[in-house]
C-alpha cells in the first residue's frame, strides 16, 4: 500500500513538473535585444505640494534624464512632449530608463526641437498585484502626479493639455482606473500604452480589495464607454515567454465598434516578432523602438506636442504595432497617381505568375497584369518582396494609352510586412475599376532584390484539415500534403479554438532547385485576437512549430488558420498531433493560479479521513497514508456539477439571487469573457473545467503529498538543534498552554492584529502551533530513545518526575506519578500526527495572508497599522481556533462524539463549497479553513 502510494505521488509530481518545464523553459530562450545607456541616467525629483507629500509620503514623481539633457532640464524648464512611465507589481521607477534614453537618441538624430519628456513614478516598489489594498491609493497620486507635470508647462506659450501614460503590468490597469476618479478629468490623459497588463482579471485574487479595484474600472469602461472613445488604449501582451501574466489577460474589455480600444501580442508586433517575459517587456528593444518611433510619429510639429487627434492615433498605432504597411500613416496617394516612365520601361505579364529578381544596374521597370479576362477565373492577387526600395510599389489602373499605364490608384497602403519580407494581398472583386495592376519593380541605387507575385483562386489554396482530439495523446496524427504551385497556402485548423489545446506541427518541404528562393514563412493566425506567431524556414527544411492559443473562441464559430507563405514548385507535407507536454504547460498556464484552493482542498480531507480514523480506532493515520482514501473526486465533482446544471433552471437562479449567494466561479479556461449565448457552446466550455478539475485535484495532492513531506523533515531536522534548550519531556501535553495562557494570548494576538496587521498576528499563532509540532518530534524521539535503552522496563526516573513500567498496555500510577510505557509513546505519536495536519493547514492560510505582511513591513517607517486589512477581522476566529487548538489531543477528539461527528459531516461540503466558490475568489479559502478549524476546536473542547 506505501509503495502504490508512493508511486501514485511520483506520477503526479512526474505531471506537475512536466507541465511546470513546458511553461517556464517550453518555449525557447528570449530572442529580445537589449536596451543600453549612452549616458549615465539620473533621476530628478519632482516636488508635490506639501499636501500631496504628506498624503503620500511612499510615493515620488521623477524626470528621466542623460547627460547634457539631465543637465538642461535641472531647472524642470521643460519643452518637450510629456510621458509618464508608472511601474508595476514590485516594479521600480528606474525601469524608465529604456524608454527614456531611446526617446532622447531618437530626438538627437531628428533635425528639430521635438523630444520627449519622460517622466517615471515611484510606487515603492509595492506588491499591488498581490495585494489590493494600495491600489486605489496608486491611483490618486497618479492623478495628482499628472496636474503636477501639466503645472511644469504652465508657462509655454502652447502647454500640453494631456499626458500620455505607458504602464507596466498593474500600471497599466491603474492608468485606465484614473478614470474611475470622481474629480479626474479625462481631457488630461488622450493615450494609454500597456505592457503586460492584465487588464481581464486579476492574476492573483489573495483579497476582496483588488476584485473590488477591477469591478469598478471595469463598470467604468463598459457602461460609460460614450464619454471614453476619444481615449486611446493600446495593450500589448508578452506572449508565451510570459507565464506571469498570460497574455489573454491582456486583452481589452470594450465595445466592439470601439476603435480606440486595441490588444495586441508581442510575437505579432512588426519589427518584433518575439515573445517577452513579464520583466523584458520593459526594456526590450524591439518594442522599446516600436513605441518610440509611434509617440514621435504622434508628435505634431507644429507644436511639439503630441495629437489631439483620435483618427492619427489609431492611424499611427496601427502603423507600428499592427501591419506596418512600409508607407508611413498618410503616406498613401489618395489622388490620381502618374507616370513618366518611357515605353521601355513597361512589360506585360501573360501568365499567372511573376518571378523578377532585380540586377545590381539601376533600372525603371513596371509590371502589368491585365485584369479584364482573369476577373471570373481569379479571386486574389498576391505579391511578396524582399528589401524593395520602392515604398508604393503596387498600384491599380485606372486608365491606360497603349501598352503605357497613364492613370491610376495606389493600392500599397495593404501591405503587410512580415519577417522575411513584404506581401500584399487584393480581392480582385473589389478593383473595378481597374484594368491592370502594376508592380513598380524600380532599383533606382542599384539594390537586389526579388519579386514574386500571382493570380490565385481562395478556394485551391484553402484547404480545411481536422485536429487530433486533445485526448488523442499524440498517437492521433494529421497528415496533409501541398504540392505548392503557388506563393500562399492557408490550413483551416478545424476545432482548434480552446486554450487547452496544444499541437506539434511539423512542416516538411522539398525542391528540386533552391536556387533564388525565398524562405518560407509559417504564420499562426488567430481570427479573433491579435496573437499571430510567425517562424521563419529555409529550403529544405524541418519545421517543428507548436501552436497554443492565448485565448479561446466561446462561440466556436471558427478556428485558427495555418498559412504557409512557400515557395512555388515545392512539396509541403503538415502533420498535426497533440503534445501532452504543452497541454499539461497550458493547463498550467491557466489554472496554475486555483492550485492553492484545490491544496487547501485535499489537505482538508486527509484531515477529514485523519478525524474518521480516530473515530474507528482511536489513532490517527499519518498524512501520507490517508491520501488515497480521502481523495474521492466523485464526492467533490458531482455536486458542483449538479449545482452548475441546477442554476441553468431560472427558478433555481431566482432564489440563489434572492438569498444573496454568490455566483459559481469556473476556472479560467475561457479566457474571462463573457460566454457565448449559443447553449452549445456554453455546455462545450463548461464541460472542459469540469474534466480538468480532477487533474487539478490530482496535481494539488502531488503538492500535498511532497509538501508535507519536506515539511516533515525540516520538523524533524529543526527539532534536533532546539531539544539542547528544552529539558526532555516524556509527556504528550508538551508545549500546551494554561487556561489563562490561553486567554491572554487570545487577547494578546487580536491586539496585535487589530493594532498593526491580522496577517502578523496568525503568523505568530502559526510559529506557537509549529512550536508545539517540534515539542511532539522532541518528545517523540526521547520517548523512543529510552524504550528502545531498556524495552521491558525502565526505572531510571527522568529529570520531570515520570517513570517507565514495564506494563506496555497502558499507564499507571505508582507513587502519585505515572509510569512510561509503549501507549504513552503510541499517545505522543498520535498528537504529533494531529497537530503537524493541523500545522500544515495553517502554514497555508498564512502564506495566503503573506502578501499584506509584505506590504506592511514595506511601509513600515510610514505607518504602524495596515488599511486597509484584508484580515482583519475576518481572522479573528481563526487566530481563537489556532490558539485553542494547541491543547487538543487524540483524547479529547474520542470523547467529543457528536461534535466529532458534526466535524466529519461537515468538513466534506466544506471542500466542496471551496471549489465551487473559491477559483476567482482565492481569498475565500481562509474563510473556509476558518470555519473548519472553528469544527475542529470545538470538537476538542465540547
Amino acid at each position: 500500500m506505501r509503495l502504490a502510494l508512493y508511486v501514485f505521488g511520483g506520477f503526479a509530481l512526474g505531471l506537475l513538473l512536466v507541465g511546470l518545464r513546458e511553461l517556464l523553459f517550453g518555449f525557447g530562450e528570449n530572442r529580445c535585444s537589449m536596451t543600453y545607456m549612452f549616458e549615465y541616467p539620473e533621476y530628478r525629483r519632482v516636488q508635490l505640494p506639501k499636501r500631496v507629500a504628506r498624503q503620500y509620503p511612499s510615493y515620488g514623481l521623477y524626470l528621466y534624464g542623460e547627460g547634457v539633457y539631465a543637465q538642461e532640464t535641472r531647472g524642470l524648464k521643460l519643452t518637450g512632449a510629456p510621458v509618464l512611465f508608472l511601474p508595476g507589481n514590485a516594479g521600480s521607477y528606474k525601469q524608465a530608463r529604456s524608454l527614456g534614453s531611446v526617446a532622447l537618441r531618437k530626438a538627437e538624430n531628428l533635425d528639430g526641437p521635438i523630444h520627449m519628456n519622460v517622466f517615471t513614478i515611484d510606487f515603492n516598489e509595492e506588491l499591488v498585484a498581490l495585494y489590493g489594498g494600495s491600489l486605489r491609493r496608486q491611483t490618486q497620486f497618479l492623478h495628482e502626479s499628472i496636474k503636477a507635470i501639466l503645472r511644469l508647462y504652465k508657462d509655454r506659450p502652447d502647454p500640453p493639455r494631456s499626458v500620455v501614460l505607458v504602464g507596466h503590468s498593474m500600471g497599466g490597469v491603474v492608468a485606465r482606473a484614473l478614470f474611475t476618479l470622481a474629480r479626474f478629468n479625462p481631457g488630461l490623459v488622450s493615450l494609454i500604452i500597456t505592457q503586460a497588463s492584465p487588464h481581464q482579471a486579476p492574476v492573483l485574487s489573495l483579497d476582496p480589495y483588488i476584485l473590488e479595484f477591477y469591478s469598478a474600472v471595469r463598470h467604468r469602461w463598459a457602461t460609460n464607454a460614450e464619454d471614453l472613445r476619444n481615449v486611446t488604449v493600446l495593450s500589448v501582451g508578452g506572449g508565451y515567454l510570459d507565464f506571469q501574466v498570460r497574455s489573454g489577460l491582456t486583452a481589452l474589455s470594450c465595445p466592439i465598434d470601439d476603435l480606440n480600444k486595441m490588444s495586441v501580442v508581442a510575437t505579432a508586433v512588426p519589427r518584433t516578432w518575439v515573445s517577452t517575459d513579464h520583466i523584458s517587456i520593459v526594456w526590450c528593444k524591439e518594442l522599446v523602438l516600436a513605441t518610440v518611433r509611434a509617440f514621435f510619429d504622434l508628435i505634431e510639429p507644429e507644436t511639439g506636442q503630441f495629437t489631439e487627434s483620435p483618427e492619427k492615433r489609431m492611424s499611427v498605432l496601427n502603423y507600428h504595432f499592427f501591419r506596418h504597411p512600409v508607407l508611413h500613416p498618410g503616406g498613401a496617394q489618395d489622388a490620381p497617381v502618374t507616370f513618366s516612365a518611357p515605353p521601355e520601361a513597361w512589360k506585360e505579364v501573360n501568365t499567372l505568375r511573376l518571378f523578377y529578381s532585380a540586377p545590381k544596374e539601376a533600372q525603371v521597370i513596371y509590371f502589368l497584369f491585365a485584369l479584364s479576362s482573369r476577373r471570373k477565373a481569379y479571386s486574389h492577387f498576391h505579391c511578396r518582396s524582399n528589401n524593395m526600395e520602392m515604398t508604393s510599389w503596387l498600384y491599380g489602373c485606372t486608365q491606360m494609352s497603349g501598352s503605357i499605364c497613364v492613370q491610376a490608384v495606389d493600392l500599397s497602403s495593404r501591405t503587410e510586412l512580415l519577417p522575411a519580407y513584404k506581401a500584399v494581398t487584393v480581392k480582385i472583386s473589389d478593383l473595378l475599376s481597374v484594368s491592370h495592376l502594376i508592380i513598380d519593380a524600380s532599383n533606382p541605387s542599384g539594390t537586389e532584390f526579388v519579386v514574386e507575385c500571382e493570380l490565385q483562386r481562395e478556394e485551391s489554396l484553402t484547404v480545411s484539415v481536422q485536429v487530433p482530439h486533445v485526448l488523442s495523446f499524440g498517437l492521433t496524427v494529421s497528415d496533409i500534403s501541398i504540392n505548392s504551385s503557388g506563393l500562399l497556402h492557408t490550413l483551416q485548423l478545424q476545432d482548434f479554438h480552446q486554450v487547452y489545446q496544444a499541437f506539434r506541427i511539423t512542416v516538411t518541404s522539398h525542391c528540386k532547385t533552391t536556387k533564388d528562393r525565398l524562405p518560407s514563412v509559417y504564420r499562426l493566425r488567430v481570427p479573433w485576437f491579435r496573437e499571430d506567431s510567425f517562424d521563419t524556414a529555409s529550403i529544405p527544411s524541418v519545421s517543428d512549430i507548436y501552436s497554443t492559443l492565448h485565448t479561446s473562441r466561446p462561440d466556436n464559430a471558427s478556428s485558427a488558420l495555418l498559412q504557409l507563405h512557400t515557395a512555388p514548385n515545392c512539396q509541403y507535407k503538415v502533420s498535426i498531433r497533440t503534445s501532452i507536454p504543452k497541454v499539461l504547460g497550458q493547463i498550467l498556464r491557466f489554472c496554475g493560479p486555483v492550485l492553492p484552493v484545490y491544496l487547501a482542498v485535499v489537505l482538508l480531507l486527509m484531515i477529514r479521513a485523519q478525524l474518521g480514523s480516530i473515530k474507528r480506532s482511536g489513532h490517527p493515520s499519518g498524512m501520507q497514508e490517508v491520501m488515497s482514501k480521502s481523495l474521492q473526486l466523485h464526492k467533490l465533482e458531482l455536486p458542483v456539477l449538479l449545482l452548475l446544471l441546477l442554476l441553468r433552471q431560472s427558478w433555481f437562479q431566482d432564489v440563489w439571487s434572492t438569498l444573496g449567494l454568490p455566483a459559481v466561479d469556473s476556472l479560467p479556461l475561457n479566457s474571462m469573457e463573457e460566454l457565448s449565448h449559443d447553449p452549445k457552446a456554453s455546455v462545450s466550455v463548461q464541460e472542459w473545467p469540469r474534466i480538468v478539475s480532477p487533474l487539478l485535484c490530482v496535481l494539488g495532492s502531488s503538492i500535498a503529498f511532497w509538501g508535507s513531506t519536506v515539511l516533515r523533515v525540516f520538523v524533524c531536522f529543526l527539532s534536533f538543534f532546539l531539544a539542547p534548550l528544552h529539558r526532555p519531556s516524556v509527556s504528550r501535553d508538551c508545549g500546551t498552554l494554561r487556561l489563562h495562557s490561553q486567554l491572554l494570548l487570545i487577547i494578546f494576538l487580536n491586539v496585535l492584529g487589530g493594532v498593526t496587521c491580522g496577517a502578523l498576528a496568525l503568523m505568530v499563532s502559526c510559529l506557537l502551533h509549529l512550536y508545539r509540532v517540534l515539542r511532539l518530534q522532541m518528545t517523540e524521539r526521547s520517548l523512543s530513545h529510552m524504550l528502545n535503552l531498556a524495552p521491558e522496563k525502565v526505572s531510571q526516573k527522568s529529570e520531570n518526575g515520570f517513570r517507565a513500567s514495564d506494563d506496555h498496555s497502558k499507564v499507571k500510577e505508582c507513587n502519585g506519578s505515572p509510569l512510561l510505557t509503549e501507549s504513552v509513546l503510541q499517545d505522543v505519536r498520535d498528537d504529533l500526527q494531529l497537530h503537524f495536519s493541523l500545522s500544515t493547514l495553517l502554514t497555508l492560510t498564512t502564506m495566503l495572508s503573506v502578501p499584506s505582511l509584505i506590504h506592511w513591513r514595506h511601509n513600515l517607517r510610514y505607518w504602524v497599522h495596515l488599511d486597509p486589512d484584508p484580515c482583519w477581522p475576518h481572522f479573528v476566529p481563526l487566530l481563537i481556533s489556532s490558539v485553542l487548538l494547541i491543547n487538543c489531543n487524540t483524547d479529547t477528539l474520542l470523547r467529543s462524539k457528536l461534535m466529532l461527528n458534526l466535524t466529519l459531516h461537515l468538513l466534506l461540503p466544506l471542500c466542496v463549497g471551496m471549489l465551487a466558490f473559491c477559483p476567482l475568489h482565492i481569498y475565500r479559502v481562509t474563510y473556509f479553513l476558518s470555519a473548519a478549524l472553528a469544527l475542529l476546536a470545538c470538537s476538542c473542547y465540547f
